[in-house]
C-alpha cells in the first residue's frame, strides 16, 4: 500500500495522469516496430514539483534523426518507469519515449496528454518534425482528422514517409479518397517497412481509397496479400467487386462480412448491399431513401452513416425531394466533419430551402413552414435570407396563420436583427402576436427588445402597438400611460372607447381631434359621423347641431352626405331603424390607421 501512494505521489509531482498506471494494453491498430533506443537509465530520486522549470529539450529533439518509418514508436524496457523515476533535467526526454511507446501501443489519447504536458514546459517543441509527428499520429488515432493534416503537412514533414503514411489514413478517415491516394507514393515505404500486422491498417487505407475513388482494380491489388477471412478486407472486396460489375462476388464477401464482422462492419457491409440494388436500378428513388433511412436507423455516427447520407442526398436532389435533401445535407452539414464539397454541399440545401419557399411552389403552405423551422439554421446569411424570412411570414399571414408567422419573425428578430434594426420588427411580430390572440406575448416582445437607440417615430410605433395590447388584457389605464407623449394619441385612445361603446370617453377623446371644415376623406368622414353617433347616444342636442352646422356643406357631394343628415337630427326624432341602417353605411376607414385594423382583427378575449 506505501508503495501504490509513493507512487501515485511520483506520478502527480510528474503531472502524469493516473492513467499511466493502467496495465499497458495491446491495440490490433498500432504502428509497431525497431525503435529509438534511450538506454540512460535513473535512480529514483527527489522529484521536482511541477512549478519547477525543466531543461528546454526542443533542441535536443531536433537534433535527433527523424524516424523515417515505424521505428519512432517502439522503445525498449518501461519507458513509464523511466518516465517516473526521472530527475528533472531527464524528465522531458523521459516523457518523449514514454509517449512514443503509447503511440506504439495504440493508446493515443494517453499519448496525446503526455505531448500536451511537454509542450505546455516548452512551447519550441511545436516547431519540432518529430514532435509534429508524434502529435499529428496521435490526432489521427483519435479521428481528429483536420487537426492531424494540419500537423503532418509542415515543411519539416512533407516528404516524410511516416507522415505521407498517416496523412493517408487521416484524408480516407476524412472522405477525401482522391488526396488520399495523392499519399500513396510517398507513403510506400513507411508501409512496407512494416513487417507485422501493424502494415494492416495502412493497407486497408489505401484500398479504401481506391474504391471510393472509383479505381476498384487499383484497391483489389491493395487487399491481394491479406487473408479472405479479414471481415474488413472482404467489405472492401465487396464493394470492388460491385464496382467491377461482379455481382455475385461482391455479394459474397459482404455476406461473410456480415456474418463475423463487428458492428459497425455489420452496417458497412448492408449499406454496401444496397448500394449494389440501388446502381443495379431495381430500386425507385424513394424506395432506396427509404432503405438508406433504415441503414442510417441502425448505424449512426462514423464513414458509414456519412456513406449513406451522401447517396441518399445524391438521390434526392436527382429526383427533387425536397424534404429528403434538407434533411441528408443538414445532417452531414451539423454531424461531420466538412470535406472539400462544404461550401456546395451548403449552397445545395440553401437552393432546396428557397425552391420550398418560392411563391410558386407545390409544397403546402404549413409543410414549408415547417421544413423551414427544422433546417432554419440552413438558411442565407443577410439580405437574401432576411427575404425569405419575410416572404414565407407574409404567406402565413395572408393565410391567417399568425401564431407561425410571429414564431419564425420572433427566431429572426431574436437570433439575426442587431441594434435599432430590432426595432420595426419587434412592432411585426408583436403585432401578429396581437392578431393570433396572444396580447401577452405583444407586450413582452416589445419590454425585451427596448433599447434607447431607437428613433422617436420608432418609439411611437412601439408604443402603439404596446397599447392595444394592454387595452384588450383589460389595462386600460397602462394603455393611456404607454400613450403619453406619443403623437395623435387622442385618436387611438378614441378608437379604443369606440369599441368599448364608452360614450363620454370617445366624445371627448375624438372631439378634440376632429378635422377641419375643408375636404374630407374616407377616415375624416368616419370621425365626424362616430362623434354624431357618441353626442346622439350622450343625448347632447346642442353639441349635435353645433357637429351639423360645422360640416354640413363639406358633406353636401359626399356619398355619405345621407347618413351625415340622418345622424346629425334632432335626437329622438328618426327611429332606431334609419339610425341603424346609418351607422351600417359609415367608411370602415379609421382615424387611427392600421393600429386600429389591428384592434379590429384581434380576436375576442
Amino acid at each position: 500500500m506505501a508503495r501504490f501512494v509513493s507512487l501515485v505521489a511520483l506520478a502527480l509531482t510528474a503531472g502524469s495522469p493516473l492513467a499511466a498506471f493502467e496495465p499497458d494494453k495491446e491495440v490490433h491498430d498500432a504502428p509497431a516496430g525497431p525503435t529509438h533506443n534511450e538506454t540512460e537509465e535513473h535512480s529514483p530520486g527527489p522529484v521536482a514539483t511541477t512549478s519547477q522549470t525543466l531543461p528546454r529539450f526542443a533542441a535536443e529533439l531536433a537534433q535527433r534523426p527523424l524516424y523515417a518509418g515505424a521505428t519512432a514508436w517502439r522503445v525498449e524496457g518501461n519507458a513509464r518507469d523511466r518516465w517516473i523515476a526521472a530527475r528533472a533535467e531527464r524528465r522531458q526526454s523521459a516523457r518523449w519515449d514514454y509517449a512514443r511507446a503509447m503511440l506504439g501501443k495504440g493508446n493515443a489519447a494517453e499519448a496525446f496528454g503526455i505531448l500536451t504536458l511537454m509542450e505546455e514546459d516548452d512551447a519550441d517543441l511545436a516547431l519540432v518534425p518529430a514532435f509534429q509527428l508524434a502529435k499529428g499520429v496521435a490526432h489521427a488515432m483519435l479521428r481528429r482528422n483536420s487537426d492531424a493534416l494540419a500537423v503532418l503537412s509542415g515543411p519539416g514533414l512533407r516528404d516524410n514517409a511516416e507522415a505521407c503514411a498517416w496523412r493517408l489514413r487521416a484524408l480516407v478517415q476524412r472522405g477525401d479518397a482522391g488526396e488520399a491516394l495523392d499519399e500513396v507514393e510517398c507513403a510506400l515505404p513507411a508501409i512496407n517497412g512494416r513487417r507485422d500486422r501493424s502494415r494492416i491498417p495502412f493497407v486497408l487505407a489505401a484500398a479504401e481509397a481506391a474504391v471510393n475513388a472509383g479505381r476498384p482494380g487499383m484497391a483489389m491489388r491493395w487487399l491481394g496479400p491479406l487473408t479472405d477471412r479479414d471481415p474488413a478486407a472482404n467489405l472492401l472486396r465487396g464493394r470492388a467487386y460491385l464496382a467491377l460489375g461482379e455481382a455475385q462476388a461482391g455479394r459474397l464477401r459482404l455476406e461473410r462480412a456480415l456474418l463475423d464482422g463487428t458492428a459497425e462492419q455489420q452496417a458497412d457491409a448492408r449499406l454496401a448491399l444496397l448500394e449494389g440494388e440501388i446502381d443495379g436500378g431495381t430500386l425507385s428513388p424513394a424506395q432506396a431513401i427509404e432503405k438508406l433511412e433504415a441503414v442510417r436507423f441502425g448505424w449512426r455516427g462514423g464513414p458509414v452513416e456519412e456513406r449513406a447520407l451522401r447517396r441518399e442526398l445524391k438521390l434526392a436532389v436527382a429526383s427533387n425531394d425536397t424534404a429528403a435533401t434538407l434533411r441528408s445535407a443538414a445532417t452531414l452539414i451539423a454531424y461531420f466533419e466538412p470535406r472539400r464539397d462544404a461550401g456546395e454541399l451548403l449552397e445545395q440545401a440553401r437552393a432546396a430551402l428557397s425552391a420550398v419557399l418560392a411563391p410558386d411552389s407545390s409544397v403546402p403552405l404549413a409543410q414549408a413552414a415547417g421544413l423551414y423551422w427544422d433546417y432554419r439554421d440552413l438558411a442565407p446569411a443577410g439580405p437574401e435570407g432576411d427575404r425569405l424570412v419575410a416572404r414565407l411570414a407574409g404567406r402565413l399571414q395572408d393565410a391567417g396563420l399568425y401564431e407561425r408567422a410571429a414564431d419564425l419573425l420572433d427566431h429572426q428578430l431574436r437570433t439575426r436583427a442587431q441594434d435599432v434594426v430590432q426595432g420595426p420588427l419587434s412592432v411585426k411580430v408583436a403585432s401578429l402576436r396581437i392578431l393570433a390572440g396572444q396580447p401577452e406575448k405583444a407586450i413582452q416582445v416589445l419590454r425585451e427588445t427596448e433599447q434607447a437607440g431607437y428613433s422617436n417615430r420608432m418609439q411611437w410605433d412601439r408604443k402603439r402597438v404596446e397599447a392595444v395590447a394592454l387595452h384588450i388584457i383589460g389595462k386600460p389605464e397602462a394603455a393611456m400611460a404607454a400613450l403619453e407623449d406619443v403623437p395623435g394619441a387622442d385618436l387611438l385612445l378614441a378608437e379604443f372607447a369606440w369599441k368599448d361603446a364608452a360614450w363620454e370617453q370617445f366624445a371627448t377623446a375624438n372631439g378634440a381631434a376632429l378635422p377641419g371644415a375643408g375636404a374630407l376623406d374616407a377616415p375624416d368622414q368616419a370621425q365626424i359621423l362616430r362623434q354624431a353617433i357618441a353626442l346622439a347616444m350622450l343625448g347632447r342636442e346642442e353639441a349635435l347641431v353645433a357637429l351639423r352646422n360645422r360640416y354640413s356643406k363639406a358633406f353636401e357631394a359626399l356619398p355619405s352626405a345621407a347618413v351625415f343628415d340622418v345622424l346629425t337630427r334632432a335626437v329622438g326624432s328618426v327611429d332606431p331603424a334609419t339610425v341603424s341602417e346609418a351607422m351600417g353605411a359609415i367608411p370602415s376607414a379609421s382615424p387611427a390607421g392600421g393600429i386600429a385594423d389591428l384592434l379590429d382583427a384581434a380576436p375576442d378575449e
